[in-house]
């Protein structure tokens, strides 16, 4: 393996100038830093991560913490643009990425247990069960944290604008005379708590009533429950007009349950999603949706995160809130 050493005797220069140049100190010519670093590469020097690690005393790796209520993984198309996004950006500036759970071959260990463990330099925390026990101890820890949708009083927080969002997606089914709308919405979380709020807080503003019946409680990325809640309010007497699902995604449930009583969309019940993803825009007839801005929301994640590593002392404690855009598709009918 070529060291430091070895292009130092090949250039010519002391091995603390060639550690410089390879490390782009400003102290250095930028002719000579060219040199050294042709040289470097004529070599097929590669620098050493550990003893990187030894120097700055820091590994450049961070840590993701993701585990959604439905298993789906990576497969879940809204969280895996944003962590898509967060990845991006955290290899633009120098950072590998590793995922984090509680189990490491045959042994088990906490997530905070297993940061350590992997010695990462921080960690990003995205749809998690936020009130898990072990999420509170590595929220606790002493590794930088940045959460994704979710607020900590001690930690950094990158969060949409649900509140909004939601209220602009009311507004336009309102304006488009629907008067009796129906909301499946996700697990209980912060995001549920905001998104729930706002439903019941527009539709008041709007001096709508909402029937009990009206409201369910399913879970997010999840068609099968989504299906199950949608008959049910189907089979209400007084059914709605409108139903909002937890997230596109689990949409699919509810249209297929519509279909097969032999209901169109929009003619006979119009529905709105949640996310914007991909899917939701190829679906005929288009959904109508909140497309969440993914790549904000991930790149501001690490750009926080990397901050707090690099600068702990310059740390701000806050929460960046991220505006999501209305897709009107074409899932909601104007009523007469």
């Amino acid at each position: 393996m070529v060291s430091i050493k070895d292009i130092s005797s090949k250039c010519g220069f002391s091995v603390a100038t060639v550690s410089k140049a390879l490390n782009n100190h400003s102290d250095i010519a930028e002719t000579t830093k060219a040199l050294i670093r042709k040289t470097a590469k004529e070599m097929g020097y590669f620098p050493n991560s550990s003893a990187r690690a030894l120097k700055t005393h820091r590994t450049y790796n961070i840590g993701v913490l993701f585990v959604d209520e439905a298993q789906s993984g990576l497969t879940h198309d809204y969280f895996a643009h944003v962590l898509d996004s967060f990845k991006v950006e955290a290899e633009r500036n120098g950072y590998d990425i590793t995922f984090i759970n509680k189990h490491m071959g045959q042994k088990s260990m906490s997530y905070y247990e297993h940061s350590k463990y992997r010695g990462v330099d921080g960690v990003v925390i995205a749809c998690i069960d936020f009130r898990d026990a072990d999420v509170i101890e590595l929220i606790h820890g002493e590794l930088p944290v940045v959460t994704i949708d979710h607020v900590f009083d001690n930690r950094s927080a990158i969060v949409s604008d649900n509140i909004k969002g939601m209220r602009d997606l009311i507004t336009y089914i309102y304006d488009m005379g629907h008067r009796k709308i129906a909301y499946i919405h996700g697990a209980d979380s912060s995001v549920t708590q905001n998104r729930v709020g706002s439903f019941y807080k527009t539709l008041s503003d709007l001096g709508v009533e909402v029937p009990d019946e009206y409201v369910k409680s399913g879970i997010y990325h999840d068609p099968e429950t989504t299906a199950k809640l949608t008959a049910e309010l189907l089979d209400l007497k007084d059914r709605p007009t409108c139903i909002i699902f937890p997230d596109d995604f689990s949409c699919i449930g509810g249209i297929n349950i519509i279909q097969e009583r032999g209901l169109r969309i929009p003619d006979d019940i119009s529905i709105a999603g949640y996310d914007g993803i991909t899917l939701s825009q190829v679906l005929n007839p288009k959904l109508t949706t909140v497309k969440q801005d993914t790549k904000t929301l991930g790149s501001s994640a690490a750009r926080k995160l990397i901050a707090s590593i690099e600068n702990p002392k310059a740390t701000i404690i806050e929460r960046v809130v991220v505006e999501g855009e209305l897709l009107y598709g074409e899932s909601v009918k104007k009523m007469n």
